[in-house]
């Protein structure tokens, strides 16, 4: 086996917060093979198993995690041109690759992601989008293993996809998954994504330890909206604080701890639901023991 097996390695280094405590195993595979072999493992079974993307997401507790991290290698990174004109794309690529290498061979009805931070598995997996478009629109079929280590297709029809979900199940590890586009002048595709990125830079904050919308939005309704309507601007504890730019983005300041991200989420749910008698569900996927 070729993959990278580490023990107690730190959660902090691999999510956008840079907050967490320690993995007890933490795999890095170079291959299906890899992952396979690691799977079959006595001592690996009845473990819990998350798959880690980019980390943009992800609130690891201060505790850490007791289970197996698996972050695929640059090896299931990759996209690649198919003859029947859909792109292929490996699990661990961004994104904003994706919707770069949809422009650069004219396919439009990617850019979109351009706008996501994160990777193709991790967008599979939560049905990502923004500006109105989900992945789903786009998926022609998907490569996945389950942990069992039987490889599966499957067709984009036979998966349910929903706002920010889907019926896809925590017990597959998603390979590749392969995606459609309509053909386009490439500067045409270029000024659409253009456009999208200046939209985010002008609404989002950047350069900052955050992990993008905490909330889901509400059926007709904008989580920011709700947490502004509530009182919630700018309300900050411990080194947790929510964006002055945007009320669904909660920061490190650099001094923040899991648990004061995750009691400031509370105490927003909290206000929002005693406003506006709204319950806010979490977009952000909060992983480890309290």
């Amino acid at each position: 086996m070729s993959g990278t097996i580490l023990n107690n390695e730190k959660l902090s280094k691999y999510n956008w917060f840079g907050l967490g405590g320690p993995a007890k195993i933490f795999f890095k595979p170079k291959s299906i093979s890899d992952i396979k072999k690691f799977l079959e493992k006595d001592n690996n079974m009845n473990k819990k198993i998350h798959i880690l993307g980019a980390g943009s997401n992800t609130l690891f507790r201060d505790n850490g995690f007791e289970g197996i991290i698996i972050k695929l290698g640059n090896e299931f990174a990759y996209t690649k041109m198919l003859n029947d004109g859909n792109i292929e794309v490996g699990a661990a690529t961004l994104d904003k690759k994706v919707a770069d290498f949809a422009m650069e061979n004219s396919l439009e009805g990617l850019e979109f992601l351009s706008c996501i931070p994160g990777t193709i598995g991790g967008a599979i997996a939560m049905n990502s989008g923004c500006y109105g478009h989900n992945i789903s629109e786009s998926v022609v079929s998907i490569e996945a293993l389950t942990f069992k280590g039987e490889l599966k297709s499957f067709n984009s029809d036979k998966v349910k996809f929903f706002y920010r979900g889907s019926d896809f199940g925590e017990d597959l590890i998603i390979l590749s998954v392969k995606l459609k586009g309509n053909r386009q002048k490439k500067e045409k595709i270029k000024e659409k994504q253009v456009k999208l990125l200046d939209q985010k830079r002008k609404s989002q904050p950047s350069k900052i330890k955050t992990c993008g919308s905490t909330f889901k939005n509400p059926d007709n309704k904008k989580a920011w909206e709700l947490i502004k309507l509530s009182g919630c601007s700018g309300l900050n504890i411990g080194g947790a604080q929510i964006s002055e730019q945007h009320s669904n983005f909660f920061l490190n300041n650099g001094k923040a701890k899991s648990s004061d991200i995750e009691m400031l989420i509370e105490e927003v749910k909290n206000k929002v639901f005693l406003k506006t008698g709204v319950k806010l569900e979490l977009e952000i996927k909060i992983i480890g023991k309290k």
